[in-house]
């Protein structure tokens, strides 16, 4: 009786920290707000108004249902759009989050948020709708949040590919897929499209590996994890032939899975250095043929005030930036104010690294990161989440999944084995009897239940600080110098607060944003002339002949200052306004 309850017990501790995360969850409900705890934690409220789980993923329907409530919630700080419907017919919603009591949301500086591009990468998604939520949350629990929502403009697009999303939830698949969209292809030109996928072949809702027993074969189970198949040493008996991904040659072609999902590849699709499909795999017709994506493009180009981007990937736990190609280069200005986010990204991040794609990773074209900082000039990164160095908290991690000898470990002593179907015996309708299992679909490349909230957290936390980095500008101070005759000089010192410019260098190079203007005005007083300078004497200053009361500035500098001056006919006060397309408005009015 003693063995059998502890065996019970055993079962079913296992299924209660294996199978969460687990996906179709119960929808996140709103709660009336609750009395609060005699003791609140630090980090998320313990008490919030709508109540949400993070040790969960929430599947199309209930990150919908979850950005409506948010909506309805907080309604000065959150509204919800749809770019329009996906190929599927689900809405792309984007939520736009601001303190809307405070100035417009299209003036302030915006940071725009994607996530789940490729729809297996299904954190992305949670890491998105948390910020969200915190957001909301937050703004009146958190003094740092309230300014940040009143000077800050937040764009979170939390599922780019939500046709995919669901056919990974509800779908047997791989941990790596779909990572395609689900318009039909025709992948090996036979003139049927996506006739040939996996095959759930022992119905247990993952796409796993298959094996048959072979003398011949090259591989044999791991001696300590027997679920683990490894290559034999040259020299060395095998035990078994590894035939792939576990399917069937659905089309009698030969072949087995060649025409699945897709193919496409929507991180593939966009202006930058865009290269069709034999240059670039995954590239589809042209660049933003694919129309989710085109979506995102329109709604960028309507904002040219987004300063700053994240777009969430997974996995290996990595900070990227361009260039994509071996060849290109960033210039040197940029360079700095990116190296700067990426080390504080180190460091608010344990485990991830801070990399330049086409040098650290591999070469991309088309990819997102690199059109929206190239065409549009905004300081623009992609973070791989999920570093495996979270399995034991260990520099060397091996890889962007952590080596299979880590996952091993990870799997045995804190996933208590849950992280791989046993092998099984099937009959397989081309090779005879064979054997089904391997790793399950909902792990290795998404974190499990007790990490992922920290996930967001964390990941959250460094946008947050990002965003607060982009432009912000103000008057800082206004003289007014009597010159005589009723002639006065004034002069004001235009200072932007942040580390990122109000154009980036690859902005000015390329004329892609409108300068900066500062503008005086006054009742009863006319401007004779106008002019600026880098330092506050004005011993080489630009004089600005034509329409002299507003100055264009090209460009001020993070954490610096540009003086401008006017000679004025006629007496004060005079107003001051500077104008910046990225780092929002600011005003101030002389004594």
């Amino acid at each position: 009786m003693l063995n059998r309850s502890r065996c019970f017990f055993t079962l079913l501790l296992a299924l209660v920290v294996l199978n969460a995360p687990a996906y179709g969850q119960a929808q996140a409900e709103e709660k009336p707000v609750a009395k609060k705890p005699v003791y609140q934690p630090q980090g998320a409220p313990a008490d919030p108004r709508v109540d949400v789980r993070w040790n969960m993923f929430h599947d199309y329907a209930q990150s919908s249902e979850l950005l409506k409530k948010l909506a309805a919630t907080f309604p000065n700080t959150a509204r919800l759009q749809s770019l329009g419907k996906s190929y599927g017919g689900r809405e792309m919603w984007v939520l736009t989050i601001t303190d809307f009591n405070h100035e417009d949301a299209e003036k302030k500086p915006a940071f725009w948020i994607d996530a789940a591009i490729h729809a297996n990468e299904i954190q992305a998604t949670e890491v998105a709708l948390y910020t969200a939520w915190y957001l909301c949350e937050m703004q009146e629990r958190s003094d740092v949040v309230k300014q940040l929502l009143a000077e800050r403009t937040f764009y979170i697009a939390p599922m780019l590919s939500p046709d995919s999303r669901d056919e990974h939830f509800y779908s047997a698949n791989t941990t790596h897929s779909p990572r395609t969209g689900q318009r039909p292809i025709d992948d090996d030109k036979d003139g049927l499209v996506d006739e040939d996928k996996p095959n759930d072949l022992n119905g247990d809702g993952h796409i796993t590996q298959m094996r048959i027993r072979d003398p011949q074969g090259k591989y044999k189970p791991h001696p300590d994890y027997p679920e683990w198949m490894i290559r034999v040493k040259d020299g060395e008996q095998g035990e078994y032939r590894l035939l792939g991904v576990e399917g069937n040659d659905d089309d009698g072609d030969g072949e087995v899975n060649e025409d699945g999902d897709g193919y496409y590849d929507p991180n593939r699709d966009w202006p930058a250095d865009w290269q069709p499909s034999y240059v670039q795999g995954g590239a589809y017709r042209y660049p933003l043929s694919i129309l989710e994506n085109r979506y995102v493009a329109d709604f960028l180009a309507a904002h040219p005030n987004i300063a700053g981007v994240v777009s969430y990937h997974n996995a290996g736990g990595m900070l990227l930036r361009g260039p994509g190609l071996k060849d290109a280069s960033y210039g040197q200005t940029d360079v700095r104010l990116y190296d700067v986010l990426g080390k504080q990204g180190e460091k608010l991040l344990p485990g991830y690294r801070y990399l330049v794609i086409a040098q650290d990773l591999y070469e991309v074209y088309g990819g997102s990161t690199e059109w929206t900082y190239k065409q549009l000039g905004i300081v623009s990164l992609t973070t791989e989440l999920w570093s495996p160095f979270n399995f034991f908290r260990q520099a060397e991690h091996g890889g962007y999944f952590g080596g299979e000898e880590t996952q091993q470990l990870f799997n045995k002593y804190l996933l208590l084995e849950g992280g791989f179907v046993p092998w099984k015996e099937v009959e397989h309708p081309q090779y005879g009897k064979i054997e089904v299992g391997g790793l399950k679909k909902n792990w290795l490349r998404q974190p499990p239940s007790f990490l992922l909230e920290e996930e967001c957290h964390r990941n959250m936390a460094f946008t947050l600080y990002f965003a607060d980095e982009m432009p912000l500008v103000k008057v800082s101070s206004i003289t007014v110098k009597p010159l005589g005759q009723d002639v006065f000089e004034v002069t004001a010192a235009i200072e932007n607060t942040r580390l990122i410019p109000t154009h980036t260098q690859v902005d000015l190079q390329h004329k892609i944003t409108p300068p900066d203007t500062v503008t005086l005005t006054a009742k009863n007083a006319k401007v004779l002339a106008g002019l600026t300078s880098r330092e506050p004497f004005f011993t080489s200053p630009e004089v600005q002949e034509h329409t002299p009361g507003v100055l264009k500035v090209k460009n001020i500098p993070g954490h610096d200052v540009v003086y401008t001056r006017w000679i004025v006919a006629g007496k004060g006060p005079y107003q001051v306004e500077v104008q910046s397309v990225k780092g929002g408005n600011a005003r101030q009015v002389s004594e």
